[in-house]
C-alpha cells in the first residue's frame, strides 16, 4: 500500500491544484481524442503497408509504465513539499562522506563547490561527515579533517575493466583506499552540485530511519543560477520525472526499475562495495543506472530522500546533445548487460526503447492525419493519456523549478509558455541523440561544460 505522509501535507492548495490540473488536462485529451467511427478497411486502403502502419501506432506504448509512473508520483507524494524538518535520531557512530568524482578539469570550480557545501554542512548542524573528492588528477585542495583528496593513480585497473566514473568509484572502495567502516554512509556528488540545508536534513532523516540501504531525491537546475535559459526549461522535465517516477517506484516499489541518477545518491557504504562499480566496460558509461538495477536484483533496498539539491543544467547545445547520447548509449548497454537478471532488465528495456523509436513515433504523428488505422479503444486511450503526461511533465516541472514567491507569476508562466514552445526543439534533440547514439561507439564518457567562468 502507498503510504501519505500526513492529511495535511497531501491536502495542500499547491498539491490540489496539480492533481486537479494533471487529471484535468488528462481527461480533456482523452474526451477530445476520439477515433472517427467511420469503418476503414485498412488492408483495402493501404495494401501491404498496413502493418508498418499498425506497429507505428502501437510503438508509443514502450513509454506507457514510465508515463504511469509519472502519473502516479504525482498524483500521491506531495507536489510542492515544504523543506524538511529533522526527525528524532541522531546519527550516531555514522560519518557521512560527500564524495565528488571528478577528472580535476576544473580545479578552481570543485574547490569553489567543495567549500559551498562544507559551509551548507556546518549551517544545518551537520556532525561526523568531510568531503572527499575523487580525481583523475589533483586539484591541490587543501586537506583537513573535513575535506580529503583521492587520486586515482593512471595505472590503476579494476577486475572487470570497469572504466571512466565507474573506474574511479571502484578506486575510492578499494582496501588501503577506503577509510570508511561498513555502518558509513557515502553521499555521490557531481562535481558542480550543491547541497542545500533542506537535503543535509533529508539525508540524516534517510540514514537514521535505518529501513533502506539506498535513496535519492530531486535536483531542480534553476536556484544556483541560469546560463543557458532556453536549456534549462528543457530540464524542468527532469526535474517532474524526479517527483513523478523515480519517487513513486523509490517509495512504493523500493526499487530503481526505470533508473535513476548518479547524483545525489545515498548510499551505506557495506551495500555499495558488495554491490561495487566493478562491472565491467558495458557498466561504465551510465553506470548510475547499471549500479541501480545490480543492487536492486541482489535484494537492496531504496526509497525517496526529500529535500532538493542544485545544479545548472548543460550550457550548450552540443553539450544538451552530448549528455543525451552518453544516457542512450549507456542505459542501452544496461539493457543488454547479461549481468543483469532479465526480470530486472524489462522495465529498463522497455524505457529506453521507448527513447529508441522515438524517431518513429514522431513519424507516425506525422501520418496519423493522413493514413489513420483504427486500434481498439483501450490503445487510444492509453496512447492519449502518455502523450497528456509527457507534455504535462513541463508545465508541472516549470512551477516546481521556478518559485511564484521569487520570480513572480507573470514571468513563470511566461516560462511556462516558452518551455510549451520549445518542445519540438527538445524532442529534435532527443532524436538526433537516437541517431547520433546508434551510430557511434557506445563505450564513451563526454563530460560536458560545468564552469561557469567558461561558459563564454
Amino acid at each position: 500500500m502507498i503510504k501519505l505522509h500526513t492529511l495535511g501535507s497531501i491536502l495542500s492548495l499547491a498539491h490540489l491544484a496539480n492533481v486537479c490540473a494533471l487529471l484535468g488536462f488528462v481527461c480533456f485529451n482523452v474526451r477530445f481524442a476520439q477515433q472517427s467511427s467511420k469503418f476503414l478497411d485498412p488492408w483495402q486502403e493501404y495494401g501491404w503497408c498496413t502493418p508498418l502502419l499498425y506497429l507505428f501506432r502501437y510503438i508509443p506504448l514502450l513509454g506507457l509504465p514510465q508515463s504511469v509512473f509519472n502519473f502516479l508520483g504525482l498524483i500521491f507524494f506531495q507536489s510542492f513539499p515544504d523543506p524538511p524538518r529533522l526527525k528524532n535520531g541522531s546519527l550516531r557512530s555514522s560519518k557521512i562522506c560527500f564524495r565528488v568524482v571528478t577528472r580535476g578539469d576544473y580545479p578552481e570550480m570543485v574547490r569553489d563547490n567543495v567549500q559551498r557545501n562544507l559551509n551548507i554542512c556546518q549551517d544545518a548542524g551537520l556532525k561526523n561527515y568531510f568531503v572527499e573528492v575523487v580525481t583523475d588528477k589533483s586539484i591541490s585542495i587543501v586537506e583537513n579533517e573535513n575535506v580529503r583528496e583521492v587520486v586515482v593513480p593512471a595505472h590503476y585497473q579494476t577486475r572487470s575493466g570497469a572504466m571512466f566514473k565507474a573506474r574511479a568509484l571502484q578506486y575510492a572502495l578499494e582496501d588501503g583506499v577506503n577509510i570508511l567502516d561498513e555502518k558509513d554512509w557515502i553521499v555521490h556528488l557531481d562535481e558542480e552540485t550543491i547541497l542545500t540545508n533542506g537535503s543535509v536534513t533529508g539525508i540524516v532523516n534517510f540514514i537514521c530511519e535505518g529501513k533502506h540501504q539506498f535513496g535519492q531525491g530531486v535536483i531542480t537546475y534553476v536556484n544556483d543560477g541560469i546560463v543557458n535559459l532556453i536549456l534549462t526549461l528543457c530540464d524542468t522535465h527532469r526535474v517532474a520525472e524526479d517527483m513523478g517516477k523515480i519517487q513513486f517506484e523509490l517509495r512504493v516499489l523500493h526499487m530503481p526499475i526505470l533508473g535513476w541518477k548518479g547524483s545525489y545518491v545515498v548510499a551505506l557504504v557495506g551495500a555499495e562495495r558488495k554491490v561495487s562499480y566493478d562491472n565491467g566496460p558495458d557498466s561504465s558509461v551510465a553506470e548510475d543506472t547499471f549500479f541501480g538495477i545490480l543492487a536492486a536484483s541482489q535484494g537492496y533496498s531504496f526509497s525517496f530522500i526529500e529535500g532538493d539539491m542544485w545544479e545548472k543544467s548543460p550550457f550548450t547545445v552540443r553539450d544538451f546533445l552530448q549528455q543525451r547520447k552518453r544516457w542512450l548509449q549507456g542505459i542501452l548497454l544496461v539493457a543488454h548487460s547479461s549481468k543483469i537478471p532479465l526480470r530486472y532488465r524489462i522495465p529498463i528495456g522497455t524505457s529506453i526503447y521507448s527513447w529508441v523509436t522515438s524517431p518513429l513515433i514522431a513519424f507516425n504523428i506525422c501520418l496519423q492525419p493522413f493514413f489513420p488505422v483504427i486500434v481498439p479503444q483501450v490503445v487510444n486511450f492509453c496512447l492519449t493519456f502518455l502523450g497528456s503526461v509527457w507534455i504535462y511533465l513541463y508545465v508541472y516541472g516549470t512551477f516546481r523549478s521556478f518559485s511564484i514567491r521569487k520570480f513572480g507569476l507573470k514571468k513563470v508562466v511566461m516560462y511556462l509558455f516558452m518551455g510549451l514552445m520549445l518542445i519540438p526543439l527538445k524532442i529534435l534533440i532527443e532524436m538526433a541523440a537516437v541517431f547520433w547514439g546508434i551510430m557511434t561507439p557506445k563505450h564513451k564518457f563526454f563530460v560536458v561544460k560545468k564552469d561557469v567562468t567558461q561558459a563564454v
